[in-house]
């Protein structure tokens, strides 16, 4: 899988363990897939290697089998050998050297920005595959980081046109016309989706108010 399927991507789909029981991860992804996810990620934060190695292998037959990206969260190694699609690192993380040295270079690898510097810095380094950019609100799974906003989102996409850029960050389905009305394509949801009394519903209907 390469850099092509993610640009025509629009609706990420992280599998958090802070909001899924280990027990309900098979079913929300499946829900998840059945609505029209476009990527799916497993966030395993604090959890053993042996445990996301093997819940990585139940999801990963789920996505490949509708064509659906999966990553592994801050895992290179576990993303190799489960076989999946894709990894994806922050920005205290792994250098991107030290990650492609792990996946070589097959594995898509996505990267956390946090401002339109570390954007560019992602976009000029041909390691990269694709960004998260954000956090654009106030989000409980990254409260250690202060919310940038939405004004550079136009500016992040004219920059780097050919760069998968999924905006995140506290993003609920409410707010993506006003998202799309700023420039943004592509988005992450976390909660608002995993917390969903039906989620296939929810990302059906996120998804189609994206362009």
């Amino acid at each position: 899988m390469n850099r092509s399927a993610l640009l025509q991507a629009k609706l990420y789909g992280i599998v958090d363990l802070g909001y899924v029981d280990p027990t309900a991860l098979v079913r929300v992804t499946a829900e998840m897939v059945e609505g029209g996810i476009d990527v799916v990620q497993l966030r395993a934060k604090g959890r053993e290697p042996g445990e996301i190695r093997r819940w990585s292998e139940n999801l990963l037959p789920i996505c490949r089998e509708a064509g659906v990206p999966f990553f592994v969260n801050d895992h290179p190694s576990i993303a190799l050998e489960t076989g999946a699609d894709g990894v994806h690192v922050g920005q205290d993380d792994a250098s991107m050297e030290e990650v492609r040295a792990v996946v070589g270079p097959n594995l898509l690898v996505g990267r956390s920005t946090h401002s339109l510097e570390q954007a560019a810095a992602a976009a000029a380094d041909p390691r990269t595959d694709c960004i998260g950019f954000g956090p654009l609100f106030a989000t409980p799974t990254k409260p250690d980081y202060a919310p940038i906003g939405i004004e550079e989102i136009r500016t992040v996409h004219r920059r780097h046109p050919d760069l998968p850029i999924f905006c995140i960050g506290g993003i609920k389905k409410e707010k993506l016309p006003a998202l799309v009305a700023t420039g943004a394509r592509r988005v992450v949801i976390v909660s608002g989706i995993l917390q969903a009394p039906d989620i296939a519903a929810y990302v059906r209907s996120a998804r189609s108010l994206l362009p």
